[in-house]
């Protein structure tokens, strides 16, 4: 099925057949109206953008099954007695495409938490409130970690001996994360077993991606790769093209884990269409090859003990055509540090129990769900396919769009890029 975003057109197709909108994904499960398809729209490659909020509040006065005060609103307490009322109180809903997620501090953790300032007036020790994206709901065969900490996945995933070993992991992991939903967000009970199978089976039949450019055209055509049917046939296993090495083949690391457009590369530049190939072709290459000094990335630099690495974007997006992560790797880009902190997020001063080092931040991420010092701030890296159907970005929606996620990065580690670089690279994520 084929879905209109600012960019072009995204395809979702399913490898079971048809997409079945009778699935229990669009079922209501809950007591409150919500199914997976709340948050999980085709249209925003199955993740869910601001423009289709705000849409859906206007049309309903904020009554749709998407605005409840259990995890929809800036806190559970939130008054939404009026339309304007429930403005107030979805306003980080409405802007940043984000829910709220409720979490406590482990009561083994290496840290305490010494202060909060939440503008909501509601997060505590027992329940920090951490605003984050809904992950797309597609292209789930390429995950190495169910949720932006890795809390729904059951068990590491490694490296497989055998093709099956990671499918059976992402399977358990996607179960766990189906109960949760539909015991949170729905605020029902547990879905029954026949429940489960249909959601995680619909699930992992999706695949989805950018299928058409508005410029540029099909990202099929003349010897492009783009689109949902050649991604749905992408080798992958647990580890393929690990940086590190960890590919259990033991093929090294090729920092060419991009290889959609490279065919358009070598065309004339004849035209409007043409210059737009060439453009996304030349961001490709950038992708691949535009030196990065990685630094101060906490769960790379430090678990190698350097504080520079030349690399490449492909350097953590190695995933061949995907572009997440081929081993669990939750990094901190620096995301929730206090200097990015704006108004509208609750700010959390940690202590180390050990020797009262302190840490502000945001989200404190992957700490909440291992209790470790060192975790604070780490996310997994999400899967770039369909990015242009689905802003804002990162996990907290920090940047807006596509052209400021180039910024951040450029920024982040001093690369100097040129405005044609960045519209280049951005043309390319738009064309993913």
């Amino acid at each position: 099925m084929t879905t209109r975003n600012p960019a072009g057109w995204l395809r979702s197709v399913n490898r079971l057949g048809a997409i079945d909108l009778q699935s229990a994904f669009f079922q209501s499960l809950g007591r409150n109206g919500r199914s997976c398809s709340s948050c999980h729209e085709m249209g925003a490659a199955w993740s869910i953008t601001p423009r289709e909020i705000q849409a859906r509040f206007d049309a309903t006065d904020g009554t749709d099954p998407l605005f409840r005060p259990n995890d929809g609103s800036n806190s559970p307490r939130a008054d939404v007695s009026t339309t304007q009322a429930r403005r107030r109180a979805y306003s980080m809903l409405l802007r940043r495409g984000v829910i709220r997620v409720g979490i406590g501090i482990p009561e083994d953790a290496e840290f305490v938490l010494a202060a909060v300032d939440d503008p909501y007036g509601y997060a505590s020790a027992k329940e920090l409130s951490l605003f984050r994206r809904p992950l797309p709901s597609t292209n789930l065969a390429f995950l190495t970690g169910v949720m932006w900490d890795g809390r729904e996945t059951t068990t590491a995933f490694l490296p497989p001996m055998h093709a099956g070993q990671s499918n059976a992991v992402l399977t358990e992991s996607l179960i766990r994360q189906v109960t949760s939903a539909t015991v949170g967000h729905a605020e029902g009970l547990d879905p029954t077993p026949e429940q489960i199978a249909d959601i995680v089976a619909f699930e992992t039949g999706l695949t989805t991606a950018q299928v058409r450019d508005d410029v540029a055209g099909y990202l099929n055509a003349d010897d492009a790769l783009g689109g949902p049917r050649i991604l749905a046939n992408q080798r992958f296993h647990i580890g393929i093209n690990d940086t590190l090495g960890a590919d259990p083949t033991g093929a090294a690391f090729d920092p060419r884990a991009m290889d959609l457009f490279a065919g358009w590369s070598r065309q004339p530049e004849r035209g409007r269409v043409q210059a737009q190939r060439a453009s996304i072709a030349r961001g490709e290459r950038l992708f691949n090859e535009m030196p990065i000094d990685i630094g101060g990335v906490a769960g790379l630099n430090d678990a190698l003990g350097v504080t520079s690495i030349r690399g490449t974007c492909s350097t953590c997006h190695n995933a061949p055509n995907v572009g997440n992560h081929t081993v669990t790797l939750p990094l901190d880009l620096g995301l929730t540090d206090a200097s990015r902190r704006t108004p509208d997020m609750p700010l959390y001063t940690l202590v180390r129990k050990s020797n009262g080092d302190r840490v502000q931040t945001t989200d404190p991420g992957l700490a909440l769900i291992t209790g470790k010092w060192a975790d604070i701030g780490r996310f997994k890296g999400p899967i770039l396919r369909g990015l242009a159907a689905r802003p804002p970005y990162f996990h907290n929606g920090f940047a807006p769009s596509l052209e400021k996620v180039v910024e951040f990065y450029d920024t982040r580690f001093e690369i100097d890029m040129s405005e044609r670089e960045k519209r280049d690279m951005a043309a390319f994520l738009r064309a993913l």
